[in-house]
């Protein structure tokens, strides 16, 4: 199974990629998580530590390994360079594991006019595509609002691309371009999780405006989830009933072969 979640920045992607991989760890899945967004919040939300943070260093900025396996120099132009360089091991050798999930963060993707084909890019955009058509795990990629990880060749191995929204039209928005997207590169299987979420009105709003698509859960803005942000804590620590409820019923949705049972990380 092969997750992606997108979304407008701040709407919780992070949240929800944490909560599901934590869950699907805590059933005995052997499960992958790789943030792919610039603005890496997912260890944080997974719970690791702020001394653990510190020691993780995004693939984009492994240059030994961006030099030894692309044959080229960080940062240095107009050079040949392997364009299929070996990947496979990297999720192995370079992954965080913390309460049973594997953590990769892979660091920001270079633009450039027409794309930017410089080392760091060709090493990241391979180990993507070798992560979502090779690897056996449980996938859960935490992505940007953009699908710049994403191409044709990779989405046929994408099961499921979860959009994130809030109550706000500028989230909204953004989905929507997710969605166009998405579709441009035949990645069809697309369902909602609307976050922060304050009342019927709010329900209402997401509802009335995404009145075609699937919205597997709607969570609530609740104090549970405000003091979960804090350094050690994942986004489960001390959810109440209800909060963990709506992520176990999201991920039921999305893999509806796992077992719930109880645990608390």
């Amino acid at each position: 199974m092969k997750i992606a979640i997108s979304g407008k920045g701040g709407v919780g992607k992070s949240t929800l990629s944490a909560a599901l991989s934590l869950l699907l760890a805590e059933r005995g899945n052997r499960v992958l998580a790789v943030d792919a967004d610039p603005d890496a919040n997912l260890a944080a939300a997974l719970g690791v530590s702020s001394e653990e943070l510190k020691c993780i260093v995004p693939i984009s900025k492994q240059v030994e390994l961006i030099e030894e396996r692309t044959g080229a120099k960080v940062n240095q132009y107009g050079q040949i360079f392997a364009m299929n360089p070996e990947v496979s091991d990297i999720a192995d050798n370079y992954a965080t594991l913390h309460k049973g999930v594997s953590l990769l963060v892979l660091g920001a993707v270079k633009r450039g006019g027409g794309g930017c084909a410089c080392p760091e890019n060709v090493l990241i955009r391979a180990l993507v595509a070798d992560l979502i058509l090779f690897r056996n795990d449980v996938l859960i990629m935490d992505m940007e609002a953009g699908l710049e990880h994403l191409g044709r060749a990779t989405t046929s191995g994408v099961d499921t691309m979860l959009i994130v929204v809030e109550p706000g039209q500028r989230s909204l928005d953004g989905a929507r371009r997710i969605v166009e997207m998405a579709r441009e590169i035949k990645l069809n299987d697309i369902r909602f999780v609307a976050n922060k979420v304050d009342g019927n009105e709010d329900r209402e709003f997401i509802e009335a405006a995404l009145p075609d698509q699937q919205i597997l859960g709607f969570i609530p803005y609740t104090n549970s989830l405000r003091r979960a942000d804090r350094p050690g804590r994942s986004v489960l620590h001390g959810a109440d009933e209800v909060v963990r409820g709506i992520f176990e019923n999201i991920l039921l949705s999305v893999h509806p072969t796992t077992k719930m049972r109880t645990g608390s990380f």
